[in-house]
């Protein structure tokens, strides 16, 4: 008989987890491991939501495992660490973003993209090394090792910063990786969500001139006069679309619809980059696309190196993300407003001064 998940994994745990794809959260016990030599223990203070979680609990991708405890925009203070760390102490600000495992021989990973590692492992709804599930930051405290622990730069509050361990390094990382971190580039941002609105944020800090891009009219004078892009394109406007041809060189979209990426890539200059970050069912692309030099190609999140580089860099800028905090209570109703995109711009669960152990 094989040990079971308790005997691995003494340490007691407080979360909230789905058990079904109803996705409803509830109260959940369960267990950690103790801390190894390379481990760093943490109070989880603060949780993002993000997309991916609702995503998620529904089983809408079809691989969703249960009871499911998501999150993996975590915020917190170091407690205990093991023998061998040497980044982090007691009373350390850190984070823990949507990686806690990877193989550290592949390709990817000897060059810092362990993003890309084929058997990493996603910090909820995996199986870790010792063949026991990943539970995520809707909970009480979080181990993880050494190298995915993330250092939260001092002057960046925790609850502002937790949602940069997803969204912020899913925007930097194509912004830098794509060369659209120069000043004087124009980049497009199609979407003005959880990752539009911090996307917009990077890219005036590069210095791109920014547009946003966008169905809702009404984002007009949010992404002006509030986070400062230079422009505003409504995509179902064919005039608007029109004169804005071939004037980009960048665009990143944010969102998951199904939509027609031809309009999107006749914004494009030739050998501008549509880079995508939300994950549409079906992309219809026609091959005469390609013909003028475009390049249509995707991203995700970032390896661990760089999302430390992500928000050392958003600390000397003072980029944060806009939330709105809520009680852990609170977290089903979230998800139903989070559906219907009825948050300015990321919901925020403050897991320490609303979680309680029943």
């Amino acid at each position: 008989m094989g040990k079971s998940a308790e005997e691995i994994h003494p340490v007691k745990a407080f979360g909230w987890a789905a058990r079904d794809q109803s996705g409803l959260l509830s109260p959940f016990n369960f267990s950690r491991r103790e801390t190894g030599d390379e481990d760093v223990r943490f109070k989880i203070m603060y949780c993002g939501i993000c997309h991916t979680d609702l995503h998620r609990i529904k089983n809408e991708w079809g691989s969703s495992k249960y009871p499911m405890v998501p999150g993996h925009e975590i915020a917190g203070v170091v407690t205990e660490v093991g023998s061998k760390v040497q980044k982090f102490k007691t009373g350390d600000k850190v984070g823990v973003g949507c990686l806690v495992g990877a193989c550290h021989s592949c390709d990817n990973c000897i060059n810092n993209l362990e993003n890309y590692c084929p058997n990493k492992i996603t910090t909820y709804n995996a199986t870790y090394h010792d063949g026991t599930t990943t539970y995520g930051g809707y909970s009480d405290h979080m181990v993880a090792k050494e190298h995915y622990v993330i250092r939260i730069p001092d002057n960046l509050p925790l609850d502002v910063a937790a949602p940069l361990l997803c969204a912020g390094i899913s925007m930097y990382s194509p912004l830098r990786y794509f060369a659209l971190d120069k000043p004087g580039l124009h980049v497009g941002v199609v979407g003005l969500g959880g990752l539009g609105h911090v996307g917009v944020k990077f890219a005036k800090v590069f210095g791109a001139k920014v547009t946003v891009i966008s169905t809702s009219p009404n984002k007009k004078k949010e992404a002006i006069d509030h986070l400062g892009a230079d422009s505003f394109l409504v995509s179902r406007d064919s005039d608007q679309m029109q004169a804005a041809m071939g004037t980009m060189d960048g665009i990143l979209n944010t969102v998951s619809a199904v939509f027609p990426p031809v309009p999107l890539i006749g914004l494009l200059k030739s050998h501008g980059k549509l880079i995508m970050l939300g994950g549409p069912e079906k992309l219809e692309l026609p091959g005469v696309s390609f013909a003028f030099g475009k390049i249509v190609t995707g991203s995700a999140i970032g390896g661990l190196k760089e999302t430390q580089e992500m928000i050392d860099f958003a600390g000397k800028h003072n980029i944060t993300a806009d939330i709105e905090v809520i009680p852990i209570d609170y977290v089903n109703t979230a998800m139903e407003r989070l559906a219907k995109a009825d948050v300015r711009y990321q919901f925020v669960i403050d897991v320490a001064n609303s979680l309680k152990a029943a």
